[in-house]
């Protein structure tokens, strides 16, 4: 008699504890966050973290990553209010407010370009000079990495006629590379990791030779930073967290990147390889996590403003806030 009661009293213990848990999530406010390309990719790898690590959770989000089709695109969707926040790259306010997109930058995750210049260690092109004349694949002519490509060239005098650039899609601007039928490739740190892989070396480019574009960035759009800004406070806090991980305990932040994205198990290693790629072209020498460099997205602006990629500059001030970087401290 004393062990049924014992087991109804376990049993109600455990009723009581899964009822506590249930509720506790039902508190917990649902937002959807745009992703510009599929969370599966390393890129993502702080967000993840975040939602893996509960950074989100513990600021009451159930955050939902949808995939947008690309920075642009988010921030379109954003900007009309289909999704209250997205990622793209720091560059895309300045495409976006041109044509009338209400959005700001509320946090860079990193000091430096998301885009790199590789090259095959047997043929290696240290300075955009060497450029000219080769063959340059890049994932779209649409694609900031293609926009960072060409400030690039311009620092030595080249236009994009003076390369022949490929636009070759997210798997095809490595992989063509890999191949050896492109000299270089304007590239994100995952696609360099991807090339190793396949057993090729590869040289980058010093990126202080190159153009400063941007990392990647969290999306807002001008309405919800008056209206709520609380949720993104609290979206830019746990993101932050997530990077920041990364860059103090790299082996803990690949351990908890694979439970978060279980399908790169056995791949420990080469996750590995890409967070020190962004630990060191990246996310270093930012001196407060997260926050915009005024001065260096001016100067992008002006590239893209002489280029004709965009018809005219915004104020500054249009383009990005650090507000929520400076209360995350």
């Amino acid at each position: 008699m004393k062990k049924i009661i014992s087991a109804l009293v376990l049993g109600a213990c455990v009723t009581l504890g899964s009822a506590s848990a249930l509720a506790a999530d039902a508190k917990l406010e649902p937002i959807t966050y745009l992703l510009p390309a599929p969370k599966t990719l390393p890129a993502f790898a702080p967000w993840l973290i975040a939602q893996q690590e509960g950074y989100f959770k513990a600021e009451g989000l159930d955050v939902n990553f949808v995939t947008g089709k690309g920075g642009v695109d988010v921030a379109k969707q954003v900007g009309a209010g289909n999704a209250p926040i997205g990622g793209a790259i720091g560059d895309t306010p300045i495409i976006v407010r041109a044509n009338g997109v209400p959005v700001k930058a509320v946090a860079v995750l990193g000091a430096g370009s998301l885009t790199l210049v590789a090259s095959h260690e047997k043929a290696p092109i240290d300075n955009p000079a060497q450029l000219k004349g080769k063959t340059i694949t890049v994932i779209s002519y649409s694609d900031t990495t293609y926009y960072s490509l060409l400030g690039t060239m311009k620092k030595a005098g080249l236009s994009r006629n003076d390369a022949e650039i490929q636009a070759a899609g997210p798997a095809g601007v490595w992989q063509l590379f890999a191949a050896d039928k492109s000299d270089a490739m304007a590239a994100v740190p995952d696609w360099v990791v991807s090339v190793r892989e396949t057993g090729k070396k590869v040289h980058l480019m010093d990126p202080a030779q190159g153009f400063n574009s941007m990392a990647q960035a969290i999306l807002a759009s001008d309405e919800l930073i008056k209206s709520n800004p609380a949720l993104i406070q609290k979206i830019v806090r746990a993101t932050l967290k997530g990077m920041e991980l990364i860059m103090k305990d790299t082996d803990a932040a690949v351990a908890s990147y694979i439970k978060a994205v279980p399908q790169h198990k056995g791949k420990e290693a080469e996750i590995k390889q890409v967070f020190d790629l962004y630990n060191k072209y990246v996310y270093a020498d930012q001196k407060v996590l997260g926050q915009m460099n005024r001065d260096r997205l001016g100067k992008v602006q002006d590239f893209y403003v002489s280029e004709g990629i965009v018809s005219k500059a915004a104020p500054l001030d249009e383009l990005y806030t650090n507000q929520f970087v400076e209360a995350a401290k």
